[in-house]
């Protein structure tokens, strides 16, 4: 399958490194083993110190076999969005004017920096299902009127502090995480928002989730 990144990071047609476990990595190997790591700890699957220490080994691994080792307890994952093989890009921007909303939902792959041209348009970035491959987000902000709305997850933080707000207002609501959730995705925003809202915000819970949640002051009734 197109741009399936298999348990040991490596891509298909390589040498498999059970057959040749002193052959040497190469900086691309390393990449796509930290990739395999920082999305599997976005899944819950690494703690904050085991992604850590991963990362480490990760990044100062001369072979192949050392690389192996580090993914072989983990599922494989696929930074693919709809089946179409789309990867991470470098740079995405959005120029659009008084038109309909713009969007980013479900699995869509971020890239590592965007520009937002947009003008009076709300603008969505939902990161709940998001394809995360890489640690920062840069966004470039040139917004006017309406909402721009940023929904999170755990691991997932937002840094405002390089965006200018001209005649707008900032709510920024941070996901319940427990203290060791390993941050996957720093989100900063930089530039200018004028006239209308900065939103930041989990994602919403299911009916499911709120009955679980009420379940225990309902018993104690």
């Amino acid at each position: 399958m197109p741009g399936e990144i298999s348990p040991t990071g490596k891509l298909p047609g390589r040498s498999d490194p059970g057959s040749s476990p002193d052959l040497r990595a190469s900086h691309a190997d390393r990449d796509r083993v930290v990739d395999v790591l920082r999305i599997a700890a976005g899944d819950g699957l690494l703690t904050a110190d085991e992604l850590d220490e991963r990362l480490e080994v990760a990044l100062s691994a001369r072979t192949l076999s050392e690389l192996t080792t580090l993914t072989a307890d983990l599922p494989p994952v696929t930074a693919t969005v709809g089946g179409t093989g789309a990867e991470a890009k470098d740079m995405v921007r959005i120029e659009q004017t008084f038109s309909g909303a713009v969007e980013r939902v479900g699995r869509w792959v971020v890239p590592r920096r965007m520009e937002l041209a947009v003008t009076f348009c709300e603008v969505t970035l939902d990161f709940t299902d998001a394809v995360i491959t890489h640690d920062t987000l840069r966004i470039d902000v040139g917004m006017t009127g309406k909402t721009l709305t940023l929904v999170t997850k755990p691991g997932v933080v937002v840094d405002t502090d390089g965006l200018q707000l001209v005649h707008s207002r900032l709510k920024y609501r941070h996901a319940p995480a427990s203290p060791d959730t390993p941050v996957i995705l720093r989100v900063e925003l930089v530039g200018q928002k004028a006239h209308g809202r900065v939103v930041v915000r989990p994602s919403r819970r299911t009916f499911g989730q709120w009955l679980l949640r009420r379940r225990p002051t309902s018993l104690a009734r």
